[in-house]
């Protein structure tokens, strides 16, 4: 999240704070509007070529550990249901940096 927050700063200077208000415009105009249309019912192959993508912005941006990367992989499902086990931990998280932010 830190590699967002110029950006944020970029995005108060010219619309100002994000409100409740643009929340709600955001989350009806974005998320409720999508369907099938913006979807892809990805194989084996689509979902290997998306995974090896993430290794420029993991590890060549973020400089995470490669052994985590691959641990998505080829530690899946386990992997994502530890993550998945950390809810609470990933919403304070989230809660932590909305208040950074303003968002709330």
């Amino acid at each position: 999240m830190d590699l967002y927050e110029s950006r944020l700063e970029e995005l108060r200077a010219q619309y100002g704070k994000y409100s409740e208000l643009d929340a709600v415009k955001d989350y009806n105009r974005s998320l409720l509007a999508v369907n099938i249309d913006h979807m892809l019912e990805l194989n084996h192959y689509d979902r290997k070529r998306i995974h090896n993508l993430k290794y420029f912005t993991w590890i060549e941006q973020q400089g995470r550990d490669v052994d985590e990367l691959n641990a998505q992989w080829y530690a899946y499902p386990d992997y994502w249901k530890r993550i998945q086990s950390r809810e609470d931990d990933i919403d304070q998280m989230i809660e932590e940096f909305n208040e950074k932010t303003g968002i709330l």
